[in-house]
């Protein structure tokens, strides 16, 4: 029987990696993309994004799974998300109902964001994007996964700050003791293989990272960069007048400009949170042949060559 699978976001840095590993397993691959990318043997690009519902059609055709890893990380305003996050994913999910044949298996890779949205607009339609999966639960058998943090190769939000950390200096937006999870790119997309490889429905929500147990700190993170580098690394506190300012300035240019900011005050909100810090246990329960193997120590000095 092929094995076929439908991918959006897998241009990106999550996507990209999930899809190359997928191929590597002998799954056939229908791919979601906004730009015309190079015939491949094992991938079936669709072109198109999550507002052209003609594509959408084409992508879930004939697929036993859908993954559903695109989304808007970046945004001047509510409506910038949820156009992506929500009407993107209830596109999806139209698309997906319209079919006659069969019922594929839905994974929705959400974010820890959505755990508090009201932090943000990013939060906030993380939230509502799950809920229009779960809204779902009489059409098909769906899962989410809310990772927190993705570091690994191809990163581009975290890498600079394993950099400064590398030439001594931590920033740190918020409290020193504020607690958060990190998780490897390629942990995640472990995880995403033994939802594929599981044959019991797992309806729920389930939030993942790498098990460090109670997470990190800024501190930890400084005392593990000294190790690997061998050399001290200084937490800066960024006083939370300057951060505030410096995100509104940027809003209020991204609008102007007509681009779209990664550093917003919703941003600073959440980059400020005391707790983003996970719980592996209902995952590794619900897929018992999965566990986070890659260590932050032993990576990092790789993701900064990269």
């Amino acid at each position: 029987m092929q094995k076929l699978v439908a991918v959006t976001g897998a241009t990106g840095f999550i996507g990209h990696r999930l899809i190359n590993r997928l191929v590597s397993q002998g799954w056939n691959v229908k791919a979601l993309t906004r730009k015309k990318q190079a015939v491949s043997k094992s991938i079936e690009w669709v072109q198109g994004d999550l507002s052209n519902q003609p594509a959408l059609n084409a992508l879930v055709q004939d697929v036993s799974v859908i993954i559903h890893c695109a989304g808007a990380v970046r945004g001047s305003s509510i409506d910038e998300f949820v156009h992506t996050n929500v009407k993107g994913t209830k596109n999806l999910l139209n698309a997906l109902v319209k079919q006659q044949a069969g019922s594929p298996r839905f994974l929705h890779i959400s974010s820890l964001a959505a755990r508090q949205p009201e932090l943000s607009w990013y939060a906030q339609s993380k939230f509502m994007a799950e809920q229009v999966v779960t809204n779902h639960s009489a059409d098909f058998s769906w899962t989410i996964f809310r990772p927190t943090a993705v570091y690994g190769p191809g990163d581009k939000e975290l890498k600079p700050l394993f950099k400064a950390a590398r030439r001594g200096l931590l920033p740190v937006v918020g409290k020193l003791e504020n607690r958060f999870g990190l998780i490897h790119v390629d942990d995640l997309v472990a995880a995403i293989q033994a939802w594929l490889s599981s044959e019991t429905p797992c309806n729920d929500i389930y939030e993942l990272d790498d098990g460090t147990p109670n997470g990190y700190s800024f501190e930890s993170l400084a005392n593990l960069a000294q190790k690997v580098w061998k050399r001290p690394v200084r937490c800066i506190i960024i006083p939370h007048a300057l951060i505030k300012n410096i995100a509104a300035l940027n809003l209020w240019l991204a609008r102007m400009f007509h681009y779209s900011p990664m550093l917003t005050p919703g941003k600073v909100k959440e980059l400020q949170h005391h707790d983003w810090v996970c719980d592996n246990t209902a995952l590794i329960h619900a897929l018992p042949g999965w566990r986070p193997n890659i260590d932050l120590h032993e990576s990092l000095p790789f993701i900064v060559q990269h």
